[in-house]
């Protein structure tokens, strides 16, 4: 395990992030359940909630659909190498622990800019003995500084799944476009790409009526139409669309979610609705729930 990103020093990563707004990494985690949050994380979440009651299915099953689909990397294509760029706050399952599951020498880079998920980061390199991870700082639009530092740990000679979950939103103009396009041009033949994106098209009110809420708290996210997100693969030269395609994450090769932690029904009641999220069972879902796309595909 390495992580020459964690060697930075602590007071200056305190210096970096302010708990005084709230922070799209740290909601995420709210909506996941975790406990790296702040007040103002948690009342973003809860104004979220209120102008969209089931909206934390979305987190929850792009969650789900990374779970899904780096599984089916390694046990039906045999993938034993990730590059996870936009990582996030450390919540279970992270996606080392989902590839070496099934192939426990795998190896994973966790890529992301963001002080908040660096001062966690630690808990990114928990590899399995036979495996390895690592942590790079650096942000998606320096595509040749996170494959140079990639290549400490990571074979570019033997296929890779690049993963950008819950990424692309954050990128408001057609650079996005260009951007996969440098990552996925440093991939050999029999990698993969694996995607979601936030989206507006299925159920227009309810999305912009929690985009609203985002962008009073400072911080925005553009969203993309299936056609949209369709480029990232049909303008990415060398990449094939996986079946079923660009669909909503649910009706990604669905199989059931895993059930929630058990409580007591008399403790339950008593949580607020935040406190409630993650112990709901989340295969109830429906099409009127979801509003982010998945897909992934092939280089060849």
């Amino acid at each position: 395990m390495s992580g020459d990103a964690l060697s930075q020093d602590p007071a200056e990563l305190r210096r970096r992030i302010d708990t005084t707004k709230a922070h799209p990494a740290r909601v995420y985690d709210v909506f996941l359940g975790g406990k790296d949050n702040y007040p103002m994380d948690r009342a973003a979440a809860a104004a979220a909630l209120t102008a969209n009651p089931r909206g934390y299915l979305d987190v929850r099953h792009n969650r789900d659909f990374m779970r899904r689909a780096v599984t089916r990397m390694a046990t039906d294509h045999g993938i034993r190498q990730f590059l996870d760029i936009g990582t996030g706050l450390p919540t279970a399952e992270n996606v080392h622990q989902i590839a070496q599951r099934v192939i426990p020498d795998s190896r994973v880079v966790y890529v992301d800019h963001d002080p908040v998920v660096l001062a966690h980061a630690r808990a990114l390199l928990t590899s399995g003995p036979e495996g390895r991870t690592d942590y790079i700082d650096a942000d998606m639009r320096e595509p040749g500084q996170i494959l140079e530092q990639a290549a400490k740990t990571l074979d570019f000679d033997e296929p890779i799944a690049l993963c950008l979950v819950a990424l692309l939103h954050f990128v408001e103009d057609e650079e996005a476009y260009s951007v996969v396009r440098g990552l996925v041009d440093a991939l050999p033949l029999g990698s993969r790409l694996v995607l979601t994106h936030l989206t507006d098209e299925m159920h227009p009110e309810p999305t912009r009526a929690v985009q609203r809420t985002y962008t009073e708290r400072g911080f925005t996210f553009v969203f993309r139409t299936k056609a949209e997100v369709e480029r990232f693969f049909t303008e990415t030269p060398g990449i094939t669309l996986d079946e079923p395609g660009v669909v909503p994450v649910h009706q990604w090769k669905p199989d059931p979610a895993p059930a929630p932690p058990a409580i007591d029904p008399e403790d339950f009641a008593r949580l607020d609705d935040i406190e409630k999220i993650r112990y709901r069972d989340i295969n109830d879902v429906t099409d009127d729930d979801i509003n982010v796309y998945g897909a992934t595909g092939l280089k060849g």
